[in-house]
């Protein structure tokens, strides 16, 4: 890894790290959200303010957040040597990481659609579902900061 990698890679690290804070804090979130939302009536002015709320939330925080860590995680993978060296000696706690992060990708998806049925008023979900929708992301983070951090594997 070259003299300029070397410096840049824990910057690169540093706003990888707040993207992926903000990109969780909006998983967790939105969620939230939904379960409020469902109290509303259809068509009501509160069911209008959640759907803002809703709105400027995956537009503004969530879709860029998961961009940026999805972006620099990708770029830290392609550095010279990033990639041998976390995987060296047959550790496959980065393979397990990344299939977490697609589990966060999943989990993004579904819940701009959900976002997308309650801004239609054709949200079919109980408040229940999205109380266990919103328990997902953070077990996909806990594994993925446990894999990270402890490397058990």
């Amino acid at each position: 890894m070259s003299e300029t990698w070397a410096y840049a890679l824990p910057w690169l690290k540093a706003i990888h790290i707040v993207a992926v804070i903000s990109w969780m804090a909006g998983l967790l979130y939105l969620p939230r959200l939904f379960v409020y939302h469902c109290e509303a009536a259809p068509g009501s002015e509160t069911s209008e303010t959640f759907k803002v709320m809703e709105d400027k939330l995956s537009r503004l925080i969530l879709f860029p957040a998961m961009c940026v860590s999805v972006g620099l995680g990708l770029g830290m993978l392609a550095l010279p040597g990033y990639w041998a060296g976390a995987t060296a000696g047959g550790q496959l706690w980065l393979w397990a990481k990344l299939i977490f992060v697609v589990g966060l990708l999943i989990m993004h998806r579904k819940m701009i659609h959900w976002r997308n049925d309650f801004a239609a008023d054709r949200n079919q979900h109980p408040q229940r579902f999205f109380r266990i929708a919103n328990e997902v992301p953070t077990l996909l983070m806990l594994a993925i900061v446990i894999l990270v951090v402890v490397r058990p594997f």
